[in-house]
């Protein structure tokens, strides 16, 4: 083969019972449609929380980023609570993705700033593989920025 032929395509995996095809065709109806969705609800929940201030991560966030002096102060959850609203709704409606989910990635990107201004407060006596509480809500947000990928991928490719 030169390398101007085309590579044949890996062989499509054939499911091997009904109710693996039936399966498979629900979760290519309906996942992309359902991550999106699950994901809209997780912003528009977590940012109402953090607008009417009832948010528990309220001082956790506040002090992840206490070191910037234009963020300090109690405006901040709310305004990020409002940007995740945004969002959310964005994401619900399926309207601006292309840049609603780089801002969405920026977004969870910048929790990760957790993990280096309060390293005492996500790691359990600086071992960095004994994660906190606060510690365990920011990695899981690899699961969302994952999500996030996932999504631009496929309105890409469109």
């Amino acid at each position: 083969m030169t390398t101007t032929q085309e590579r044949p395509a890996p062989p499509t995996p054939q499911a091997t019972s009904r109710p693996e095809a039936a399966l498979t065709a629900l979760a290519g109806r309906i996942g992309l449609p359902a991550l999106r969705l699950t994901l809209a609800l997780t912003f528009l929940w977590f940012g109402a929380l953090k607008i009417t201030n009832d948010t528990p991560v309220a001082d956790f966030v506040r002090d992840t980023v206490s070191w910037v002096p234009l963020l300090d102060g109690g405006w901040f959850v709310p305004f990020l609570g409002v940007v995740e609203v945004l969002l959310g709704a964005a994401l619900l409606l399926g309207r601006g993705l292309r840049i609603v989910l780089p801002l969405l990635f920026a977004h969870l990107g910048g929790t990760f700033l957790a993990l280096v201004t309060q390293p005492e407060v996500t790691f359990q006596g600086g071992n960095v593989l004994m994660l906190t509480t606060e510690g365990e809500f920011v990695i899981k947000n690899l699961i969302l920025l994952s999500a996030v990928l996932v999504l631009y991928g496929a309105r890409a490719r469109r």
